[in-house]
């Protein structure tokens, strides 16, 4: 088990802002960094709807900035903030990475590959695992989310006036 301490709710901190860039872009509100040797050393936030591309979540682009800051394909010693528990693409992304240790906000019921419907991160039948514990500020990363989507569900003249 992983502890959680001021310094995982911080760099939390750190993802959730990239999750408010998201949603200012009017994206699913997910953001992401990736700290090596206690410095982010990348970041990232959705961007499905700007890229028209299914593969753009903000782990995603975030693990791929990673490994070019680094220079390798293998993030070893790499850690994981990311506001909602990633889904089967990122969490096999990051067993393909190396990644050492994932700490996420809230657990996603519908989607979510570390421990909700799938754990892809402690498959015994895979080469790496990655040390996960979720919940870190899970209010503040589940109430985003929530109010993103019930935004959505305002019919438009009300989103307009709401902005």
């Amino acid at each position: 088990m992983i502890k959680v301490n001021r310094v995982d709710e911080l760099f939390m901190r750190e993802a959730l802002k990239e999750a408010e860039k998201a949603a200012e872009e009017d994206e699913v509100p997910v953001g992401c960094i990736v700290v090596h040797k206690r410095k982010i050393i990348a970041s990232g936030h959705n961007q499905v709807e700007r890229l028209r591309d299914p593969t753009a979540h903000a782990e995603m682009l975030a693990l791929t900035s990673a490994a070019n800051y680094l220079g390798t394909k293998w993030l070893n010693d790499a850690s994981v903030y990311v506001t909602i528990e990633p889904c089967s693409m990122c969490a096999g992304a990051m067993v393909l990475a190396r990644i050492k240790n994932l700490y996420f906000g809230a657990l996603d019921p519908k989607t979510g590959a570390c421990g909700s419907v799938l754990n892809i991160i402690n498959n015994r039948k895979l080469n790496h695992r990655v040390k996960a514990i979720g919940g870190i500020l899970e209010k503040e990363c589940s109430s985003f989310l929530r109010e993103f989507f019930k935004s959505k569900r305002l019919p438009k003249r009300l989103r307009r006036l709401t902005s």
